[in-house]
């Protein structure tokens, strides 16, 4: 048996929704614009979103107190609907997608620090700063597939202190979940466990120390968290 130079962190993990069991966090990848952010977008996308990623520990179960982060005066919100992969595969079939390797959804954030995202897109830069820091990505439990089923449509949306910012259906995806995860398993084997978050309608914008932000999409999850005077 190899010794480790220090003890291994332990596994990010979701609960399952309805059950004692939990969801094992792989990797976590997130699609960029896939929702019309102006009602006078009308044509319809040729090329696939752009991507990006996060580290699994960026997960936290999205309830209780949210950390501000340090290095950001902009600190945006992004509400999103996750899948959850169950069986990974390449050059995935979209027809196959539903059925063979989605195991359960969730509702989640795609916490930004717009301010350095703004920087990075300036320079030709990574987005790692913008979007890969500790607590980034809260998200609820997931909600199986085998009880849920794969939504078609059902309401996403995200208040503010009471005040609604973002609001869309699923079927307003600009790529339906199937051509996402095709497209993807077409650039890196996809895994057990890894999240895809899948893009955010119009809306975003910045969350203050007191803010409660709350959100969800219809039959999936919802979530409530209060942005903490602390930071990060």
């Amino acid at each position: 048996m190899t010794d480790l130079v220090f003890p291994a962190p332990a596994p990010t993990t979701l609960p399952v929704a309805g059950s004692t069991a939990v969801f094992p966090v792989g990797r976590v990848y997130c699609i960029g614009r896939n929702y019309r952010w102006r009602q006078d977008e009308h044509v319809a996308p040729v090329e696939m979103p752009a991507w990006f990623m996060k580290p699994a520990n960026a997960v936290v179960p999205a309830y209780g107190l949210l950390p501000y982060p340090p290095s950001t005066s902009d600190f945006c919100h992004e509400i999103e609907l996750v899948v959850a992969i169950g069986r990974g595969g390449r050059d995935i079939d979209p027809a196959h997608v539903e059925q063979d390797h989605i195991w359960g959804y969730a509702a989640g954030l795609d916490l930004t620090r717009r301010d350095l995202q703004a920087q990075a897109k300036h320079a030709g830069g990574p987005w790692e700063a913008a979007k890969a820091f500790d607590h980034s990505a809260p998200c609820t439990s997931i909600a199986p597939a085998a009880a849920c089923g794969h939504p078609k449509q059902g309401a996403v949306w995200l208040s503010v202190n009471g005040i609604e910012r973002q609001r869309a259906d699923v079927s307003d995806l600009l790529w339906p979940i199937p051509e996402l995860v095709a497209m993807l398993s077409r650039s890196v084997t996809l895994a057990p466990g890894d999240l895809i978050y899948t893009g955010t309608p119009a809306g975003v914008g910045p969350l203050q120390p007191g803010d409660v932000v709350s959100g969800g999409v219809a039959g999936i999850g919802e979530f409530s968290m209060t942005v903490d005077s602390a930071r990060a």
